[in-house]
This record gives C-alpha cells, structure tokens and sequence, in this order.
C-alpha cells in the first residue's frame, strides 16, 4: 500500500500508503485511513525505529528456527494484521480463519490491529521472542536480514510465486530469497480538474513536465486556484518525490548503493522547487500533507495532484469534481512509472510451524480469497491472475497498465526506514533552500545507516 499505501489512521479523518489504492466508491473516511497510513502512513514512521532495534541483534534475533521433522507439529499458528477499513479487514480475516479449519483442520487464531499501534505490538513481541506467525506489516527486510523468517523456497507454493507479479518478487527479495510476501498493492497517477483545465484553455493531461508547468500556470492565471497540490509534508514526502524522480531516470539507489544525491534527482527536485517559487503550487510545500493535498483537489481548488483509487472514489463518492486520471509526465521521454506500494504477509520461523503456514499461503493466494480481500477494501492486485480479475473494472485501468512495472522505495533495504524517516523530516527544506544541499544531507544519512 504501502510505503505502502503507509500511516496509521490518527484521526477521524480517513487516510495505505499509505497504502494502498482503492477502487471507486471508497468512503471519504477509508480513503483518508488508507492514504495517512502508509507509507504506506504516520503512526508507522513514530514507530519504525523500534522495529528496527527489535531485530537489529536485539533479545531473539536469529533465535528462530523452522519446524523441521524433529520438531513436534502445531496445529494452532497465529495472525497478526493490519486493520485496512473497519467494515471488511476483520470480518475477511475471520471467515478466512473459517475456511483455514475447515479445509486443512488448524486454527488461526487472528489479531487485527490498527496502524497507530502494530509496529509497537509487533516489535514487543519480536523482541520478546514471542513473535505471530505470521504478520502483516509494510517492512520485512530487517527481520529477513536477523535470520527469523521463511523464505518462498520453504513456505510458499510454486504456482504462488510464479503468479506474483515480478516488481513485488523484486522488492520482497533480500540477498537472493524472496521473503516479503505481497498481500495488496496500490499505484499512483496525475488527477487533474477536468472544468479547471478547460476554464484555462488546457486541451488534456500533461505528458511532459514542461507541459505540466504550463499546464498549472495557465490554471493559476486564469482561476486563481492552485496548479498542482505538491504534499512535501513529513506523511508521505518520499511518496511524491518517487513519483517524481522515477519519471526522471532517478531512483534512491543504483547498484546496489545510495543514489539519494545523484544528478537526475538533484534536477528533479530542482524542477519542483521551481513550481514552487513560481507560485504553481499550493503555499508551503513542505508542511502539505497528502491527505492535505487531497483535500485541496476534492474541494476543486487545484488543478492536478498525484494520487491512487481511493482518492477516486472519494470523487466519485462525494460527486462535486469532474476529474480526470493520465500516467504521470516523464522529464527524460521515457514511458511513464508509478510509485507502486505493498504491505506484506511474513512468516517466522517457529518450532513445528511449517506445514501450518503453508496451508496459509495457499488459501490465502487462492484466487477466491485473496482477489476478494483487495476487491473488498479497495486496492490493486499484486498477482497475474488478479490483474486480470479487476479488468472488469475499467476505472482501474490506468493503474493496472502502470502496475507490473511499478517502482518502489527500496523495501529490501534494513535501513530504508531510518532514511525514510529522514526524508520525510527534512526534504521538504528544499523548498525554501538548496536542492543540492538537502540531497547532500540525505545521502549522507543513508550511508551512516550502513
């Protein structure tokens, strides 16, 4: 979601990084849940660093071990979830538990918990060497790195991996075994105010970002209003600036190292700086949020902001924008990328867990069951098989084309939520100061993570 889609939901106002996508008809409510989380997503980041401690060779890292033929079988493993929506997350879960018995005779015992509080549950837990069984969570890395979890080869079935779409086998492997296994994705897109673009004289969406600052000039010159929500705020800010820097040849790390600072994303951010003293975009930058940008454009006030299928159906909930969706414009004549999220589904190692856990995965990727969870609480599809299943669904289309070649932040990285968390503190400062020199900085923190 996730970087995921990414926060937790800390009021009433609803924000998946975070997650995720949703599909139309998404209540105001769960879009807000859903976007704050995430990057999935702002209770997460107070937190991230205690999961880091907890497995970074804190009390029970690399103590676990696999249920291999001495070890006695369980019959009972435990979930612990995250809460996406408060109307299906729990109920899906309980009818999957249902089903889990039924078909192969073990319990699962489920624990749904909101974002605000599963990085501090889970982390206590880990370092008490009491982890679940299995954990939905937007991080996997660090715990893949401490020797705790099952790797595809042990827990998941062939059939399964070679349905998952390769970007989230990409993103889920560390150092060579895939171990973060996707349970729902969301992409990004350019949504622009159909009426304010042709109350300037904008023909369609941008396709190039010389197009997309003539496009919010001639919005801000003819209306009044803004020309494009830029949320550098501390919620998702590597969220927007990946949007960016993709559509540009950059990406945070090239070759295996930090490439925070390097020339294609010291233009990029160049680039939005310049929106900004050009006045195209909202007043400070970066204190916006993206729930606060999405706000912006819902109550018709700006002309375009990136944003994912919740957002959609917020719009089309409420009725008062007629908006359109493009893939973002690229800078360097590229195809177009999106910034893609996931949360995942991880698995420990614990003494006679095995067999259990893979009957959990089976259900759990079987078309009927996991289809049904990202229909319900409205995001993407992280296999083959549901890119095709949400087909039918032509509001998606823009995102489903986009998707298996969707990027994301560096998810296989232990240290991506440290930089994260510096990223999101502090490269908002470029708008009121030097591209170069916050990149500088950032660069500097990610290696010191090292």
């Amino acid at each position: 979601m996730t970087d995921g889609w990414p926060a937790g939901v800390t009021t009433d106002v609803d924000d998946t990084d975070g997650t995720h996508a949703g599909t139309a008809g998404f209540s105001t409510r769960r879009t807000m849940s859903t976007t704050r989380r995430h990057t999935m997503l702002a209770g997460v980041v107070a937190t991230g660093a205690l999961v880091l401690t907890a497995c970074g060779g804190g009390t029970g890292a690399g103590q676990a071990e696999g249920g291999g033929d001495d070890a006695e079988k369980v019959t009972t493993i435990s979930l612990m979830a995250a809460e996406y929506s408060k109307d299906n997350t729990k109920a899906f879960w309980d009818a999957f538990a249902q089903e889990y018995n039924s078909k192969y005779g073990y319990t699962l015992d489920v624990n749904v918990v909101s974002w605000d509080n599963i990085d501090q549950q889970s982390s206590t837990m880990i370092q008490n060497n009491q982890p679940p069984d299995i954990l939905n969570l937007n991080a996997y890395a660090s715990y893949a790195k401490d020797g705790l979890l099952y790797d595809s080869d042990q827990v998941l079935p062939s059939e399964v991996k070679s349905d998952i779409l390769p970007t989230f086998v990409q993103y889920g492997t560390y150092e060579g075994k895939f171990y973060g296994f996707p349970d729902l994705s969301s992409a990004r897109a350019l949504f622009y105010n159909e009426d304010l673009f042709e109350k300037a004289g904008v023909s369609g969406p941008p396709t190039t970002w010389d197009e997309l600052a003539e496009a919010a000039k001639k919005v801000k010159d003819a209306t009044g209003d803004v020309g494009y929500a830029m949320p550098l705020g501390p919620e998702e800010s590597q969220g927007e600036f990946s949007m960016w820097l993709f559509n540009n040849g950059g990406d945070w790390k090239s070759d295996g190292t930090w490439a925070i600072n390097s020339d294609a994303n010291v233009e990029t951010l160049t680039f939005m700086n310049k929106l900004a003293d050009d006045g195209l975009t909202q007043n400070n930058p970066a204190r916006t949020n993206r729930a606060d940008a999405f706000d912006l454009f819902k109550s018709g006030k700006a002309g375009m902001v990136v944003g994912f299928s919740p957002l959609a159906g917020a719009l089309d909930e409420d009725g008062s924008v007629k908006y359109g969706v493009a893939p973002f414009p690229t800078n360097d004549g590229s195809e177009s990328k999106t910034f893609g999220v996931t949360d995942y589904l991880m698995a420990f190692k614990k003494p006679g867990n095995e067999d259990a856990v893979k009957a959990f995965y089976e259900l759990y990727y079987s078309k009927e069951q996991i289809n049904t969870f990202i229909e319900k609480e409205g995001f993407l599809p992280v296999t083959q098989s549901g890119l095709e299943y949400f087909q039918k669904d032509p509001k998606l289309a823009v995102y489903l084309e986009t998707l298996p070649n969707a990027r994301l932040t560096p998810t296989d990285d232990p240290t991506w939520d440290k930089v994260k968390l510096a990223v999101q503190q502090n490269l908002g400062a470029a708008m009121s100061g030097d591209p170069q020199e916050t990149l500088d900085k950032l660069q500097q923190t990610a290696e010191s993570q090292g």
